[in-house]
């Protein structure tokens, strides 16, 4: 058995552990990529800890799941309201919409993200980081000294089942713009993007195209839900009554403009659907089937360096003939 081989759970692992303890710092000071960073990689490691333990007895891996669910929920409460500020500041970058009425919605995003900055703070009290860090450790250990391959088919029988869920979602939402089944496109897209990087860094070449086609479907879905919470913020600030006097339909000029990108946006998600749908049946047909094999790498490695060996000896006897 190739030790080699399977202490590529043990990396894994810890790699996503270092990214986790790397963003928590910005996250904790309220830095807005730090929250965003540090959410992804607990994500990430979401992802990761019960496929890479799978089948492996003693690392106590429930237990740091339970405490990285709780991270991700703490950190998602500011996450979002985040981005929120990000897209207000960059409409009013661009000097072409109601300014006071920007500045309205703003000071709305703004009182709600110190609100929910400080259930952040409450919530992530209830973590216990050190000992996060320390069960992450352990577990890696005991991946480092074990054998079991028993990964690769729990990450392959994930792998058909995100990508059986995002073709259902991507059939249940047709090309219609409808906000709530286009989230769960989002959702499963991303799913099954965390699953295909860990194919990805296990080596597996033919995972790269369809991942990137996922990430493409992600990230503009993932643009379209952010301009719909802005949406649901300045409709917000419309309902209520408002200390300061505003100029006439400029709160409406902007829910225009943000209806006009979110149609734009989900169009170009239409013309993505096809790649989509190709990058879902490589990783059913491709990707998986390599997954349940050692790398071929490793295989090839061993042959390589035999012809090499081989190529050097012949080399050697040439020269050894000619002296002689």
């Amino acid at each position: 058995m190739n030790r080699r081989n399977t202490r590529v759970t043990s990396v894994l692992l810890a790699r996503r552990s270092r990214a986790l303890k790397l963003h928590l710092n910005g996250a904790l000071a309220g830095n807005g990529h730090g929250v965003h960073q540090a959410r992804v990689a607990s994500r990430r490691l979401r992802e990761a800890v019960p496929v890479l333990t799978s089948g492996v007895k003693g690392t106590k891996a429930n237990k740091a799941l339970k405490k990285i669910k709780r991270l991700t929920k703490a950190l998602g409460t500011v996450r979002e309201l985040d981005v929120t500020l990000h897209v207000l500041d960059e409409l009013a970058s661009r000097d072409t919409l109601p300014r006071l009425a920007l500045e309205e919605v703003r000071a709305h995003v703004v009182h709600e993200r110190d609100e929910r900055r400080r259930v952040m703070l409450k919530r992530m009290e209830q973590v216990d980081l050190p000992k996060l860090e320390r069960r992450l450790a352990s577990v890696s250990e005991v991946l480092g000294r074990t054998d079991s391959e028993e990964w690769r088919n729990a990450l392959g029988a994930r792998l058909l089942n995100r990508a059986k869920r995002l073709a259902a979602a991507i059939g249940d939402a047709g090309h219609v713009y409808s906000p709530e089944q286009l989230h769960r496109v989002r959702l499963s897209a991303k799913k099954l993007r965390y699953a295909m990087e860990l194919v990805a860094d296990v080596g597996v070449k033919s995972a790269a195209n369809p991942l990137r086609v996922v990430k493409r479907a992600q990230d503009t879905l993932g643009t379209l839900h952010d301009l719909q919470i802005l949406q649901t913020h300045v409709a917000a600030v419309q309902a209520k009554p408002s200390g300061r006097t505003l100029p006439e339909g400029g709160l409406d000029i902007i829910a225009r403009v943000l209806e006009d990108q979110c149609r734009h946006l989900h169009a170009r998600y239409v013309a993505l659907i096809p790649k989509l749908t190709d990058a879902i049946v490589a990783t059913r047909s491709i990707v998986v089937p390599q997954l349940a094999h050692r790398s071929t790498r490793a295989r090839k490695r061993p042959l390589k360096m035999t012809l090499r060996g081989r190529a050097v000896s012949r080399r050697g006897a040439t020269a050894a003939a000619g002296q002689r």
